[in-house]
């Protein structure tokens, strides 16, 4: 998937100009007015952290030969700064190289979170192996990842990065290659490959799944705002961001070397009476209802529970695209439209997969790729899906819908009678669905991401919940620990607020299940103290799947 992730402004490392800056910056420090307001601003807070960058410099691993970016900025409410940055190494994407500094409310720097610590030095920066070459290598390797199927419009656009996130930092070429299947719907794969000999170092699908009022298909009537537009409305939402719900038409993107340069019609639903859909699968707008009622219920959660302002915390709304390709069975979040698309399901394994944890779930993709940007294989994969199950869920749980009450199974609203299991995934024991892991091994980031996410969905669940069995909301559970032990949950309220900012603030891009242990309790102390209930459990919850 090719991310555009705005950015505030870029940090240089360089020596000249550092006197010239910290003198800038301590005339800023003893103005009068440097400190009126106790908690800085945004742009403070990346003034501060620039002037960490670079009396901190060896600290952080930093040379001249390596550019910075600020990707997010998120200051508390008790003025403590945490500024995200990406790095570049001689102007070529650094992957890994992302870290968080960490200011105290006076700009003091307290420390950093950073995704590798390894010394990044390369004798060349040419490659031996060309683009077209690995343009290939990717495209055959999309190929092999849809065996049994012959695939249309095959394209691939490699980028020439660094790569210190698999052993020894080496060059690389990062291709995404793109494709339509034989039913005419997107695939897509990025393939990571060695510069120098064109062995493959990783790949990963870059098509993340999980696969008025308004009448919906699973949570009844819901209320929607719209916008009026002569004598008819629109199916857009001022109140967040503009938000609208399009009809794809069935229709999907054209993408060429890896970039899709024309989309699916996204033609904006109206409507005469500001009355949406029938509740139906035979009106169209049904979908769209579910479509823009998840997108609500997750611009909401995240604002009202978490102080973020839409996906990109930039106070923009997404958009969401309905009917999209021919039974597609697939729902996705992508960054370089920022919009939402679903599939209208094969009617037998899956219906419409416009359900609200589905829309939580995949807009949560979006929140990961702002902030944490957990890569999308291994472990950090794993972590990147069940960070979608997680707060998907808690999405659910804070809409309230009576129609499709909150519980910890992910997407049983969309699998179809007869599938041969009642849900996607389950957060209480996730082998349940015959793959997921209930706890850690070292063989866990082998798996597929949404089954290696299923240790982190069970931490979330026996931290919220606790262990052994119990009915909620009418669904059986019952979760075990690996440990033998009795695990007291704290609520998933806690839950949603501990994982949220254990996201933002401290996992990186190669966070694996160790780090993801160490990013939760660093935000439990943070929320709760170090002496906390709450504390203890995340460290006992995380024990009791075998993260120690």
């Amino acid at each position: 998937m090719s991310r555009t992730t705005p950015h505030s402004r870029a940090s240089r490392l360089a020596t000249a100009g550092i006197a010239a800056t910290t003198a800038t910056l301590l005339a800023v420090a003893l103005s009068p007015a440097a400190h009126a307001d106790p908690r800085p601003t945004r742009a403070g807070a990346v003034e501060n952290a620039a002037s960490a960058l670079v009396a901190h410099a060896a600290a952080l691993g930093l040379t001249s030969a390596q550019d910075t970016e600020v990707r997010d900025v998120i200051v508390d409410n008790d003025g403590t700064q945490h500024v995200r940055y990406d790095r570049t190494y001689r102007q070529l994407p650094l992957l890994g190289g992302d870290f968080v500094v960490h200011l105290a409310s006076d700009g003091d720097y307290r420390g950093a979170d950073r995704a590798t610590r390894k010394a990044i030095s390369l004798a060349t920066v040419t490659p031996s192996v060309s683009a077209p070459r690995a343009a290939d290598l990717a495209s055959n390797a999309l190929r092999a990842a849809h065996p049994g199927t012959t695939l249309k419009k095959v394209t691939a656009k490699p980028q020439l990065v660094v790569d210190a996130l698999h052993g020894t930092p080496q060059l690389a070429w990062r291709t995404n290659a793109v494709a339509l299947d034989s039913l005419g719907n997107p695939v897509a794969r990025t393939v990571l490959t060695n510069a120098r000999t064109g062995a493959q170092i990783d790949a990963w699908d870059t098509i993340e799944t999980v696969t008025g009022d308004g009448q919906s298909l699973y949570s009844g009537t819901v209320a929607l705002e719209s916008t009026a537009s002569g004598s008819t409305f629109q199916l857009t939402d001022p109140t967040r961001g503009n938000t609208y719900t399009g009809d794809a038409a069935n229709q999907t993107d054209l993408c060429i070397f890896g970039i899709c340069i024309i989309r699916a019609p996204s033609t904006v639903f109206t409507d005469t009476d500001n009355h949406w859909g029938t509740g139906a699968t035979s009106d169209r707008a049904s979908a769209a209802v579910d479509a823009q009622y998840g997108t609500n219920e997750t611009w909401d959660y995240y604002k009202n529970v978490h102080g973020r302002n839409g996906i990109g915390n930039d106070g923009k709304g997404s958009y969401n695209r309905v009917h999209y390709g021919n039974s597609y069975n697939n729902a996705f979040w992508d960054d370089s439209c920022f919009c939402m698309t679903y599939g209208d399901g094969d009617g037998t394994t899956f219906g419409p997969l416009v359900a609200l944890d589905v829309a939580g779930h995949e807009m949560t993709h979006g929140v990961t790729s702002k902030t944490a940007a957990l890569t999308y294989s291994g472990e950090s994969g794993g972590l990147n899906e069940a960070t979608s199950d997680i707060l998907g869920t808690m999405v659910e749980w804070y809409a309230n819908n009576s129609a499709d009450q909150g519980d910890y199974l992910i997407g049983e609203k969309i699998v179809r009678p007869g599938f041969g299991k009642a849900t996607l995934r389950f957060m209480d024991k996730p082998s349940r669905d015959g793959n997921s892991a209930d706890s850690w091994s070292s063989s866990v980031g082998n798996l597929d991401v949404h089954y290696s996410s299923g240790v982190a969905n069970h931490f979330a669940y026996l931290l919220a919940e606790g262990s052994g069995a119990k009915t909620i909301n009418g669904v059986s559970y019952d979760s075990p620990t690996s440990n033998g032990s009795t695990v007291t949950g704290i609520g998933r309220d806690k839950v949603g607020t501990i994982w949220y900012r254990a996201l933002t603030v401290y996992m990186t891009s190669s966070t694996k299940y160790a780090g993801a242990r160490t990013a939760t309790l660093n935000a439990a102390r943070d929320l709760y103290g170090a002496s906390s209930a709450e504390y203890g459990a995340v460290a006992a919850a995380w024990s009791a799947v075998n993260v120690n």
